[in-house]
Parts: C-alpha cells; sequence; structure tokens
C-alpha cells in the first residue's frame, strides 16, 4: 500500500468556480503495478503549482475526487513492467516526470487535443504526484541532471516546461538569443523565473516587472538588467529608458497575467514584436488594439509544451547547469495534512519567490520494504 493525498468532497453542492476550496485528505491506496513499457517510481518530492490551487477552487475542468493531485514530481524508479534488458537499466534512477501526456512533437499543439492531459486531481489523466508510488509509461520521464537536489528537480517540470515553449517556441529562437531584449512580466513565480534564467542563458538582455521591489532586485542579481514595478504608474516609459539607444524596444514579451497586456506592450515592441501568452491570470479576455495591427504585433497563445519540448528543456538545463529556483521546501510526511495546506496558504498569498516544494520525508523509505 502507499498513501496519496486527494481533493475531499466535502458534501456540499459545489457552487460557483473560484468561490469553493476543496479540502485535501490522506487515503492508502495500493501501490501500482508497472504495465509493458512502463516505471514504478517511488516518488521523493513534489511542487505545488497555481494549476493545483485552481483546481481546489474547481477553476480547472474534470475535478475529481479519486485522483491524486499535484502534476511535479521526481523519484527513484524501483521496478519496471518489462523483462526487456534495456527497460531494466532504469531501475535505480533519479527520473523527472514530464506532467502532460498525448502530445509528441507537434510544433502546432498536441498531436490529438483529445488525448492532451496534464496529470493530477482531474479524471483526464488518472495520475498525481502528491503520492508515495506512481506507475507511468517511460517516454513520460527523463533522467534527471544529477547535480540537482531532488527539490530542485521537482521543481522544474511544469514551470520548466511551459516557460521554454513559451519563450523558445512560441516567442522563436531569433528573439531569445545574444543581443535581443526580452521582457518578463510578473517575476516570482515559477514560470516567469524560468523563462529569464533561459533568457539570460542564451545571453539575451533581459527586463522584468513585479509588485514587489524586493523581487526585482533578486532578479537583477539572478542576470536580469534591470526592472520596474508594475503598480508605479506609466512604467512602460520608465521601462523603455533603460533600453540602449542601439535597441531601444523590446523584441518580445513572455507574459502569464493577460489583462491589459497587449494594449501595454504595444507600447514597448518593436515593429513585428511577439507577445507570448501562457496564462491570463489577472483577466480572461484581452484587447487587442489598432495599434498592434498596425505594428505588426504577433500575439501567440502557449500553454505546457510537447514531449519532444520537455526533453530539449531537461538536457539544456543539464548542459548549463541551472537550478530551478526555490522559494521554500517543505520536509514533511503526507499524512501532515495541515503542513501540505500551509503550501498553498503561501501560494495563495503571492509573496513567494520561487518554487513551493514539499519533500518527503525518510518514513516513505519504510513503505517500500
Amino acid at each position: 500500500m502507499g498513501k496519496a493525498i486527494f481533493l475531499a468532497d466535502s458534501g456540499h453542492k459545489p457552487g460557483e468556480p473560484g468561490s469553493v476550496s476543496y479540502p485535501l485528505i490522506l487515503r492508502n491506496i495500493p501501490k501500482p503495478v508497472p504495465k509493458e513499457g512502463e516505471l514504478l517510481v517511488q516518488l521523493k518530492a513534489s511542487a505545488l503549482n497555481h494549476r493545483d490551487v485552481f483546481i481546489r477552487q474547481r477553476l480547472n475542468s474534470g475535478i475529481t475526487f479519486d485522483v491524486p493531485i499535484g502534476s511535479d514530481g521526481v523519484g527513484v524508479v524501483i521496478s519496471v513492467g518489462s523483462q526487456d534488458p534495456a527497460s531494466q537499466e532504469w531501475v535505480g534512477r533519479r527520473v523527472i516526470l514530464n506532467p502532460g501526456k498525448g502530445w509528441d512533437d507537434a510544433v502546432e499543439g498536441p498531436d490529438n487535443k483529445e488525448a492532451y492531459a496534464v496529470m493530477g486531481g482531474t479524471r483526464h489523466y488518472r495520475n498525481g504526484t502528491f503520492q508515495e508510488f506512481i506507475a507511468i509509461h517511460e517516454r513520460y520521464v527523463e533522467v534527471v541532471p544529477g547535480y540537482l537536489t531532488n527539490a530542485e528537480a521537482a521543481a522544474l517540470p511544469l514551470a520548466g516546461l511551459t516557460a521554454w515553449r513559451a519563450l523558445m517556441t512560441k516567442s522563436g529562437m531569433n528573439n531569445c538569443r545574444k543581443g535581443a531584449v526580452v521582457l518578463v512580466t510578473g517575476i516570482g513565480g515559477g514560470v516567469a523565473l524560468m523563462a529569464m534564467q533561459f533568457a539570460v542563458t542564451r545571453g539575451a538582455d533581459v527586463y522584468i516587472t513585479s509588485s514587489s521591489e524586493e523581487k526585482i532586485q533578486h532578479a537583477i542579481r539572478m542576470g536580469a538588467k534591470g526592472g520596474v514595478n508594475y503598480n508605479a504608474g506609466n512604467w512602460e516609459k520608465s521601462l523603455l529608458e533603460m533600453l540602449s539607444t542601439e535597441r531601444p524596444y523590446f523584441d518580445a514579451v513572455i507574459d502569464g497575467a493577460g489583462g491589459d497586456s497587449i494594449e501595454r506592450s504595444v507600447k514597448l515592441l518593436k515593429a513585428g514584436g511577439v507577445i507570448s501568452l501562457y496564462g491570463m491570470t489577472v483577466s480572461p479576455k484581452m484587447i487587442f488594439p489598432m495599434q498592434a495591427v498596425i505594428k505588426n504585433i504577433d500575439v501567440r497563445g502557449s500553454t505546457m509544451g510537447s514531449r519532444g519540448e520537455f526533453y530539449q528543456m531537461v538536457e539544456f538545463v543539464r548542459a548549463h547547469r541551472i537550478r530551478p529556483v526555490i522559494s521554500k521546501v517543505l520536509r514533511a510526511s503526507l499524512d501532515d495534512i495541515g503542513a501540505i495546506d500551509s503550501l498553498f496558504n503561501d501560494m495563495r498569498s503571492g509573496k513567494q519567490f520561487g518554487k513551493l516544494v514539499l519533500e518527503f520525508c525518510d518514513d516513505i523509505e519504510k513503505s517500500n520494504m
């Protein structure tokens, strides 16, 4: 048997999406038996995403009470479902889990939209990472870069994949290279930080926005050229004043807020510049002004990424020894619902700079004996 964290059905009518917050509950479940091609992974750490908060608020489709929550995970392979000697070589390896399935290599989007799903808390993918053991097909894991801790590796999957596609695929390689000027909004969240790290590593001049001066200064210490507080009036003008006369506008804006992002970005971007949107946390609708048409601005939506992009992202991280930024590591047993719930409170507060990670206590080792 193994332990897992689920959403708890409170027994009440669900109410309007966003007005509820389902409690968490611990259950004992049978240890999975890996099928042909699958690996049995003993999870060591999992990380929290805004997606998990939205699921608790019934803001995602397909919410269910019989699938463990969690999309980010890292663990050790303890057995395989195949007798093939090549598959046996997985045993003992630390692996990082791809949070999605059903999307192989298509650049445009999932190969089969109906088949693509993200793990954790929904009926679309009956797996989650807030559990002790997970069976997953070997095509959906990558070997952990050896220099990363379990907590760092757990912080990478969803944020790293989302940032990689939004920056490298959707904004384009030419807009993320030495000499390019990139704006990453809302620094402090996992995706924004990964996008900033990738862009800095590629040699781009990266600028950021935040509501916190402390976060801005932290980002600058990490390699950003500068940043502005988006609560300040006319912050776009302040941002443009930081740029050089040779490159007075941005090549690309990487944004997860939405709202008035297009209207503001029109003032910031060069003609033909790109806005890569990976989320719309401020508003689900955006205005597309005529100025964006006149400047030939491209607005490109970006969600998660393919299996091929996940591989590319992990290999880039490995090659450049990039470490995901972690705001907090909670070392606890899955029994400690109160402590785990506190991570969600940290996420809701919006004060974190980096990922919130749950690292499973050593007593998990006993359940494998």
